[in-house]
């Protein structure tokens, strides 16, 4: 697990590091630098290596273009130690300089104690390593004037951008491009991941991120931690443990109401996600009308059209794939919240009925808000199911999808998701978790079945809801990743998807 920061928490913890443990703001600054010198030599000493033999030298040209506040000090440092490794280094300074951080100026003051020269206007001259060190985390406005001079500048350069935290024009929380952004090739972010070189569109800007220990660490929390986190390790250390002396029913059953009539595959492709990550045994509740092809699809899975029999049965619920929203799958699901208090997940039409029946909804909230009646509960929808649920528009729900289900999640005492190129997941206590695997593959029919049944297999056996939910999240993301790359983006289906879990649990 890795935290992941707001511009809000980046600026209490680095003021935590400098106020309660003393590290001044200067020795933080100093280390930044050294941090991005580190990763600028590892690239030269890379394209040295390529050219070497070829009768071409690497060339080490480079400008800094700074502003005034603490990032632009970080770029000032920068390039003064860049200068000390033998770079011919140019500065631009993007602002007045009596407007500048204390700690900027002291930086401004050194690297003209060491010859360098900062100029205020941008050089009609070629350079090999362009450094954006123009705005951190704290940028709240649209660039304009000098500065979007500056974007614009950077980005029309045919050469290598080293962002210094964030590419200058990306909000820090939201990935939102703040009229124009510095299109980076590197990111060196300090500390902590950055929202915004996560969300789209921030990440295509940032381009390849490295984070940073510049010496604010977790004891900068000082007892309140980031709401926010991220998986990066191996998938298979974050599944449940399964131990050897286990049987089927060690590992979980799963009852799934999904496929009327017509739509068994929504029901197959649920059953295939289920068994790849681990379940023992599933019930799938369906019309008769589908048995057959159940059968023959998915032979490991049992059927039945009572659905009060594989809840008694099951040790999880999960609902909504190719259900409908027809009278019969309205009334199972109307038995499954009020007549049952297994954990249940919750997805497409299960949502969809329940954003159409505000009497259900009701209920189910007030079943969650009493301890005797509460279940553990998950909502998966993608954006056009949240805001069905949450009766605001698509495209509102695409704006603020981690302002939403954190919301909801709090109301319904739930997990609840919000499927996208960047799936979020909120527990009630206002935890988010935040995917970084998956591919525009996956954008395809039948992926959140598998989703489902991915995520129900892992509430079957892993203790802790929120955790198994957003595993489950990521396993499904980076199965899509592995179906890309054999199939393509283009090419792959959601089975391709279920078939490429087993390959990342070995």
């Amino acid at each position: 697990m890795e935290y992941v920061v707001t511009a809000q928490e980046m600026r209490r913890f680095d003021t935590n590091t400098s106020e309660y443990f003393k590290i001044p703001s200067i020795v933080l600054m100093e280390r930044a630098a050294l941090a991005c010198r580190d990763e600028i030599l590892k690239r030269q000493k890379n394209l040295e290596q390529s050219l070497k033999g070829t009768g071409m030298t690497a060339k080490r040209r480079v400008l800094v273009v700074a502003g005034c506040g603490n990032n632009g000090g970080d770029g000032f440092a920068l390039g003064r130690l860049l200068m000390q490794d033998g770079f011919s280094v140019d500065f631009v300074l993007a602002g007045k300089e009596e407007k500048a951080t204390v700690q900027t100026q002291q930086q401004m003051e050194s690297v003209r104690a060491y010859g360098g020269v900062i100029r205020r206007n941008l050089p009609d001259e070629e350079y090999d390593i362009i450094v954006d060190a123009l705005f951190g985390v704290g940028l709240s406005r649209e660039l304009s004037g000098f500065c979007l001079e500056c974007v614009e500048y950077i980005n029309r350069k045919n050469t290598f951008v080293f962002s210094v935290d964030i590419p200058s024009g990306i909000h820090a929380d939201s990935g939102r491009v703040m009229g124009a952004a510095v299109q980076a090739d590197v990111t060196v972010s300090f500390g902590f991941l950055k929202l915004g070189t996560l969300l789209y569109p921030g990440v295509r800007y940032a381009g390849r991120v490295v984070k940073a220990s510049i010496g604010i660490t977790q004891d900068s929390f000082l007892q309140q931690p980031p709401h926010i986190f991220t998986f990066t390790e191996e998938v298979s250390e974050l599944m449940p443990a399964r131990p050897a002396d286990g049987n089927k029913g060690t590992f979980g059953k799963i009852a799934l109401l999904a496929g009327c009539e017509g739509m068994a595959g929504a029901a197959v492709l649920s059953g295939e996600g289920a068994f790849a990550a681990g379940c023992g045994m599933v019930k799938i509740v369906g019309p008769e009308s589908n048995r057959m092809i159940l059968q023959q699809t998915l032979p490991e899975a049992m059927t039945t059209e009572n659905i009060r029999e594989a809840a008694d049965w099951a040790d999880v619920i999960a609902a909504g794939p190719g259900l409908s929203t027809g009278e019969k799958a309205k009334e199972q699901l109307r038995y499954l919240i009020r007549e049952t208090t297994k954990p249940l997940i919750l997805d497409a039409d299960g949502i969809n009925i329940l954003a159409q029946d505000a009497e259900l909804l009701t209920e189910l909230n007030m079943r969650q808000k009493e301890a005797a009646t509460r279940r553990k509960l998950a909502l998966t929808p993608h954006p056009g199911e949240l805001a069905r649920l949450a009766g605001c528009t698509t495209k509102e729900a695409l704006a603020d999808p981690e302002g939403i289900i954190t919301r909801w999640a709090q109301r319904l005492r739930a997990v609840v998701l919000c499927k996208g190129a960047r799936t979020f997941a909120a527990d009630p206590a206002g935890k988010l978790y935040v995917n970084q695997s998956g591919n525009s593959g996956m954008a395809t029919a039948g992926s959140g079945d598998v989703l489902t049944g991915i995520v129900a297999a892992l509430a079957a056996q892993e203790p802790d809801f929120f955790t198994a939910v957003c595993v489950g999240v990521y396993l499904h993301g980076l199965a899509g990743d592995k179906a890309a790359h054999v199939k393509s983006e283009y090419s792959m289906k959601a089975g391709d998807i279920a078939q490429m879990v087993p390959s990342l649990l070995l």
